[in-house]
C-alpha cells in the first residue's frame, strides 16, 4: 500500500520532509507487501483500487470518481469489505507512528543543535521567565514559578478506540524505526530490521482491531498507570532538571535547586462514578492501591539506582553527625537490613544509608509496618538528611545529582502516584440523604445509598494508606445550589458517625449554561456552609471551582458556550480575588473541539486576568493521554508548553492584552453570542431532532463499540439529548465527517458583522483568534460530500439543509475573518497531514456508510451482526485517521 500523490496533492506531499515521506512509504510498502501475502487473492488488488479512486474523488470533484468508489465498496463481500477496513485502518496507525517518531526526531534534532541559553523556543520554561523577569524583576518571577502549577488529570472516558493489543504492537514498530534510523550501515543488520519491520507490520494486521469485550474499570487504570510508568514518572524530574540547569548556569549541578515541583499528575479512573455504575467503592479501593503499588515500586528502582552509583568512601566524604544518628536510628530499625548494607558498603556510609532507605520503601510497598515508612514526608526527611550531608563533605555534585531526581520523583508522586478524586451526581446525594432521613442511618437503605456511604469510607481508607493528597478531591457533578455542596460534607459525616471522617475538599462543577450563570451566586452561598469555612482556614484558603464544557457546548453551542466560560472564569476570579480566595479552575477540556479541546497552552494564554495566576488544572483523555504523553520527547514538550502558558498567563503584559480585549470587543462577544446561540437552538430544538441525529449517525452503534467501562448514556432513551453523554454527541459527529458540535452556529455569528470588525477582533481578541483557529482544523476534516450522504439517511431534508447551509457559511466566514484561500494555509504541517489522509478517510467513511445504510433500511437479525461489525471496524479506522474522537 504506497502513497502516489495526484498532483492536487502534489503540494502536500511536496512539503512533507524526506525522512517523514520515507518512513511512510516504507511502512506502506510493507502493509502492501503484508496484504499481497495474506493468502486472499485480489485484497491488495481491491485497496489499492478503493485508495486511488477516493484519492482522485478528492482531488477531482467533477469526475465520476467517487460514484466509482461507491460501486466498489457495494460490490465487495462482507469479508472482504471487512478486511479492506482493516486494511485501511492498519495504514494509518502506520502514519500515525511515523508522523509521532518525526515530531520526536525533530525535537532531538533541535535540541541537539545548541545549548540551553543558545536556542530558547518562544513557548519554552525559558522563554517564560526571561519574560516574566523583564516585566517583574527576577525574584518575583522566581517566587511565581515557586507557586507554579500544572495539574493534568487522567479520565477513563472512552475515547481510546485502539486496542492495547494494537497499541502494543505499534509500539513495537515505532521502536524498530528507532533502530533503523541508528543503523544507517545497510547490510545484514537492516536487513534484519526489514525482516523484524515485516513480521511486525504483518502483526499488526492480524490483530483484530476490536475488543472482544468492554474494558474494566481495572483494565483502564492500567493503561494509564502504563503511561506514566513508562514517561511521566521520568519525564517530570527531566522537566524540572532542564529548567533548574538554565537557571542555574554556572553552578548547574552544584547548588540547591531553584525549581520545585510544580507537575501533580491526577486521576479519576476508579473514582468518577457519575453514571457509571461499574465504578464501586471497592474499584476505588483497587485503584488506589494498584497506583500506590505503581510509585513504590518507582520509587524503589529509582532509590535502588541512586545507591547503586553512591559508591562515596567514608575517607573522601566523611558523614555528617546527622547522618551518623540515621544509620543507628535504622540499626535500631533494622538490624537484618543494616546487616546487609554493612556487607554492601563497608566503608560507604552515605550509600549504606540510602540501600536501608530502599529496604523500607520496599517494606511500605509490602505493608510490613515494622520497617515501612508512614508516609513521604518521613521518606523525604531521610533523603534530605544524606543530601545535606553530601554537602557538608563537599561532595555538592553527588548531592544534587541522582539524589536530587530521586527527592522530585517522592515530592510529586509520593506514594499515591496519581491524586485521586471522586466524581458523583448532585441528585444521587439528595436522594442518598433523602433515603438516609426516611429510613435511618442504620434502616433498610437502597443499594445506592449504601454505595455512597461506602464510597466516603473508601475514601478514608485511601488517606490512611496513602495519605492525604492520594484522595481528597470530591466533585460535585451538576452544582446547582449550595445544598449539593453541603451534602457531600453531610453524607461523610453520616458514613463516619463513630470515627473522624476524612478531609474532603467538595468542588462544584458548573456545566449547563444556566448553572455557569449562576455559578457566583453559589459559590458565595457555599461560604456560609461551616464546612467550607473549615477548610478554607485549614487549607491557607484555596478553593477549587471546576468548569465543564462538553454539557454546555451541547446546551447552547460551541461559540455560545466558549463565551459563557469566558464571562463566568473572569466572575469568578474576581469573587475569589475579593473574599482572599486561592482559586484554581479546573478545566473539562476533552481532546475533541466539540469538548473544549485544542492545544491546551494557546487556550491558557487566552484566559480572562487572574482566572489563572499560576495554576493550571484540566482533564485529559481517552486518544489525548497516549498522543501528550506516550512518547518521553513529547511529554517533555507538552509539560514545558503548558507550564511556560500558565506561569505567562499571570504576567502584567498578558492580562493587561486580555484584560483590553475583552473589554474593546465585549459589544462584538455579545452579539456573536445570540447569534451563533439562535441559530444552535434552531436546530437541536427542532421536533425530532434527537431521533434524527440517532439515524444521521452512527450515535447508537457508537455505544456498542467496546472502548470505555463507562455507558453512552446516564439512562435515558434517544428521544432526549438532555442526558446523552458530550463524548458520543461529539464522536458521533465526526464519524460522519461533519464536526458539527465543533463549529456549528458560528458561521450565523460571522455573517451578521462586519468582515473588518472580525478581522480586528481576530488580531487583538485572542480567545476569539483560539476560536477560529480550532474551528478551522475542525472544518479542515470536515467533507461536504460525504456529510451529505449521511445527512440524507434520515429523510429530514429541512434539518440535512440546516446542517449543509451553515457547514458552508462558517467555512466562508473562517475565511474571510483569517484571510485565507483555503484551511490551514498558515498552518503548514498540521494543513499538509490532514490534506495527505483525507482521501484515505472518505474510503472507510464510504464502507461505514454501506453498513448504516443497510442497518438503517432493516437487515435480518442474522445479517445485523455482521454488519454492526464492519461498522465498528470503520469506526476505528476514522478515528485512526482524522486522530480525534470525544
Amino acid at each position: 500500500m504506497t502513497d502516489t500523490p495526484s498532483p492536487s496533492r502534489g503540494l502536500a506531499r511536496h512539503e512533507v520532509p524526506e525522512p517523514l515521506r520515507n518512513d511512510v512509504r516504507l511502512l506502506g510498502e510493507f502493509l502492501g507487501r503484508v496484504l499481497r501475502e495474506s493468502g486472499d487473492p485480489g485484497l491488495y488488488e481491491d485497496v489499492e483500487a478503493l485508495r486511488e479512486l477516493s484519492i482522485r474523488a478528492h482531488d477531482d470533484p467533477g469526475s465520476d470518481a467517487f460514484v466509482q468508489a461507491e460501486a466498489l465498496v457495494a460490490g465487495l463481500d462482507q469479508t472482504r469489505a471487512e478486511q479492506v477496513a482493516r486494511a485501511f485502518t492498519c495504514y494509518f496507525h502506520l502514519a500515525n507512528l511515523a508522523e509521532e517518531y518525526h515530531r520526536v526526531r525533530v525535537l532531538r534534532e533541535r535540541e541537539s543543535a545548541a545549548s540551553a541559553h543558545e536556542l530558547i523556543p518562544d513557548d519554552s520554561l525559558q522563554s517564560a521567565v526571561v519574560q516574566l523577569t523583564r516585566e517583574v524583576g527576577r525574584e518575583e518571577a522566581l517566587e511565581r514559578l515557586r507557586r507554579l502549577e500544572f495539574r493534568p488529570v487522567f479520565t477513563a472516558h472512552p475515547t481510546e478506540a485502539r486496542r492495547r493489543s494494537v497499541a502494543r504492537s505499534i509500539r513495537r514498530i515505532a521502536e524498530l524505526l528507532v533502530e533503523r534510523d541508528a543503523l544507517h550501515i545497510g547490510g545484514t543488520t537492516l536487513a534484519e530490521n526489514d525482516r523484524r519491520l515485516l513480521a511486525e507490520v504483518d502483526t499488526l494486521w492480524r490483530t483484530s482491531p476490536l475488543r472482544a469485550a468492554k474494558p474494566t474499570v481495572i483494565d483502564e487504570v492500567n493503561t494509564v498507570l502504563s503511561v506514566i510508568d513508562s514517561t511521566l514518572i521520568d519525564v517530570l524530574p527531566l522537566v524540572y532538571r532542564r529548567l533548574d540547569d538554565w537557571l542555574l548556569d554556572g553552578d548547574a549541578g552544584l547548588a540547591a535547586p531553584i525549581v520545585q515541583p510544580f507537575a501533580h499528575v491526577g486521576s479519576w479512573i476508579g473514582g468518577d462514578r457519575d453514571g457509571n455504575p461499574n465504578v464501586t467503592p471497592e474499584i476505588t479501593r483497587q485503584a488506589a492501591a494498584l497506583a500506590g503499588e505503581h510509585a513504590l515500586d518507582a520509587l524503589e528502582a529509582s532509590a535502588r539506582r541512586t545507591a547503586r552509583a553512591l559508591t562515596l568512601d567514608a575517607t573522601g566524604t566523611p558523614p555528617s553527625p546527622e547522618l551518623l544518628a540515621l544509620w543507628r536510628r535504622q540499626r535500631a530499625l533494622a538490624d537484618e537490613a543494616t546487616a546487609r548494607a554493612v556487607v554492601s558498603a563497608p566503608d560507604e556510609p552515605h550509600r549504606r544509608v540510602l540501600l536501608v532507605v530502599v529496604e523500607r520503601i520496599r517494606a511500605t510497598r509490602a505493608r510490613d509496618a515494622d520497617l515501612a515508612y508512614t508516609s513521604p514526608d518521613q521518606l523525604e526527611e531521610d533523603l534530605l538528611v544524606v543530601q545535606r550531608s553530601l554537602v557538608e563533605a563537599g561532595a555538592r555534585r553527588a548531592a544534587f545529582g541522582d539524589l536530587q531526581r530521586l527527592l522530585w520523583q517522592v515530592r510529586t508522586f509520593g506514594f499515591h502516584l496519581t491524586e485521586l478524586e471522586v466524581r458523583q451526581h448532585s441528585q444521587v446525594h439528595a436522594a442518598a440523604l433523602a433515603d438516609i432521613e426516611a429510613h435511618g442511618i442504620d434502616g433498610e437503605l437502597q443499594p445506592r445509598t449504601v454505595e455512597v456511604l461506602d464510597t466516603f469510607r473508601a475514601i478514608g481508607y485511601v488517606q490512611g494508606r496513602f495519605g492525604l493528597k492520594a484522595a481528597r478531591r470530591y466533585i460535585v457533578s451538576f452544582t446547582q445550589a449550595p445544598e449539593h455542596l453541603a451534602a457531600v460534607y453531610r453524607l461523610a459525616e453520616l458514613a463516619f458517625a463513630d470515627a473522624d471522617a476524612p478531609v474532603i475538599d467538595a468542588i462544584p462543577l458548573f456545566e449547563t449554561f444556566a448553572d455557569l450563570q449562576a455559578a457566583v451566586e453559589i459559590l458565595e452561598a457555599s461560604l456560609q456552609i461551616p464546612e467550607v469555612q473549615r477548610r478554607l482556614a485549614a487549607n491557607g484558603r484555596r478553593m477549587e471551582v471546576m468548569l465543564g464544557y462538553s454539557d454546555s457546548s451541547k446546551d447552547v453551542g460551541p461559540l455560545s458556550a466558549t463565551l459563557a466560560l469566558d464571562e463566568a472564569q473572569r466572575k469568578i476570579a474576581d469573587w475569589a480575588r475579593q473574599h482572599h480566595i486561592e482559586l484554581t479552575l479546573f478545566h473539562g477540556r476533552g481532546g475533541a473541539l466539540g469538548r473544549g479541546g485544542g492545544p491546551a497552552n494557546r487556550a491558557v494564554l487566552a484566559q480572562p486576568p487572574g482566572s489563572v495566576d499560576g495554576r493550571f488544572k484540566l482533564t485529559e483523555q481517552g486518544e489525548v493521554i497516549f498522543a501528550r504523553y506516550g512518547d518521553p520527547v513529547i511529554a517533555t514538550r507538552h509539560v514545558e508548553q503548558v507550564a511556560a502558558a500558565t506561569l505567562l498567563a499571570g504576567s502584567p503584559a498578558v492580562e493587561e492584552r486580555n484584560a483590553r480585549a475583552s473589554e474593546r470587543f465585549a459589544d462584538l462577544a455579545g452579539r456573536l453570542d445570540v447569534a451563533s446561540r439562535t441559530r444552535f437552538h434552531e436546530l437541536v430544538r427542532t421536533d425530532g431532532f434527537p431521533e434524527w441525529f440517532a439515524q444521521v449517525t452512527p450515535l447508537e452503534e457508537v455505544g456498542l463499540l467496546p472502548i470505555g467501562s463507562r455507558p453512552a448514556r446516564r439512562g435515558l432513551t434517544v428521544s432526549s439529548l438532555d442526558d446523552l453523554r458530550a463524548i458520543p454527541w461529539v464522536f458521533s459527529w465526526s464519524q460522519a465527517r461533519i464536526n458539527l458540535a465543533g463549529w456549528y452556529g458560528l458561521g450565523t455569528a460571522l455573517a451578521a458583522v462586519d468582515l473588518d470588525e472580525l478581522r480586528e477582533a481576530y488580531e487583538h481578541w485572542p480567545l476569539f483568534a483560539t476560536v477560529i483557529d480550532n474551528v478551522e482544523m475542525s472544518l479542515a476534516k470536515t467533507d461536504e460530500r460525504i456529510a451529505a450522504s449521511y445527512l440524507a439517511l434520515g429523510d429530514r431534508d429541512d434539518l440535512a439543509s440546516l446542517v449543509l447551509d451553515e457547514m458552508r457559511l462558517t467555512r466562508r466566514g473562517v475565511l474571510a475573518t483569517t484571510g485565507e484561500v483555503g484551511m490551514l494555509e498558515r498552518r503548514r504541517i498540521l494543513g499538509r497531514a490532514v490534506q495527505l489522509r483525507s482521501p484515505y478517510v472518505d474510503a472507510l467513511s464510504l464502507l461505514q456508510l454501506r453498513a448504516l445504510r443497510a442497518l438503517r433500511t432493516g437487515v435480518s437479525e442474522e445479517t445485523k451482526p455482521d454488519l454492526q461489525r464492519l461498522l465498528l471496524l470503520t469506526v476505528n479506522g476514522v478515528a485512526a485517521g482524522l486522530q480525534n474522537t470525544g
